[in-house]
């Protein structure tokens, strides 16, 4: 029994350390982008932002299918202007009203966070709820609760004043992490490579979204 548990940890342990490995040549093959590099005569450069999440698939040797090239996939500043800071790109893969079942994925460039915010119930559906697993990537999630101590100097400037989630977990690529409850304050921040991440959720309304950033524009 202890041989065989020795075996599984050191298997455990060199795939942690190949995918670490991953990480850091993604890392390394990325461009060092500048914020200017997404705006275009002061307007947020939508093409330029989804170039930079093309180059970040090819680093993760991740597949771009054809829908990935249509209008289905967006990109967003949220209105901020501060697009290495906080923004994303996504793609609803399905969104079913009828049966109550979501799927997306997200994709976030080097340190890029989504700003804080809530899904509250609307006319058409329930308070959406959600979990999430890193496929390329790490981040960190963000939850309401007692605060995880230092995590006030990991919190994007633009979000410091208004965040209210500052319960911290990191995720790594496998592992999935649920929010907290319904109707909750939360965001999600990814690791220096990026990150690529599949959600798993019910129903999207985005009637029923909400943003802790009083500036913050979809």
């Amino acid at each position: 029994m202890d041989i065989a548990r020795r075996s599984m940890m050191a298997g455990m342990a060199a795939g942690a350390a190949v995918a670490a490995f991953g990480m850091g040549q993604a890392a390394a093959a990325l461009k060092k982008y500048k914020n200017e590099d997404f705006y275009k005569n002061g307007k947020f450069d939508a093409e330029a932002a989804k170039q930079a999440y093309y180059e970040m698939m090819t680093a993760f040797n991740y597949p771009i299918v054809d829908r990935l090239r249509s209008a289905d996939f967006w990109t967003l500043d949220f209105g901020l202007g501060q697009f290495t800071e906080v923004g994303m790109a996504g793609i609803f893969w399905v969104n079913n009203l009828k049966n109550n079942y979501f799927g997306h994925e997200i994709y976030l460039l080097p340190g890029q966070m989504i700003p804080e915010h809530k899904h509250v119930k609307t006319a058409d559906a329930g308070p959406k709820l959600e979990a999430w697993q890193p496929r390329h990537g790490y981040i960190h999630i963000y939850s309401e609760g007692t605060p995880t101590p230092g995590v006030e100097d990991r919190i994007p400037p633009s979000h410091r004043e208004c965040c209210q989630a500052r319960v911290e977990q990191k995720l790594m690529p496998g592992e999935v992490g649920e929010l907290a409850g319904p109707e909750q304050w939360h965001w999600m921040k990814a690791g220096p490579e990026g990150a690529i991440v599949t959600e798993y959720a019910t129903y999207h309304d985005g009637t029923g979204l909400r943003f802790s950033h009083p500036q913050v524009k979809m």
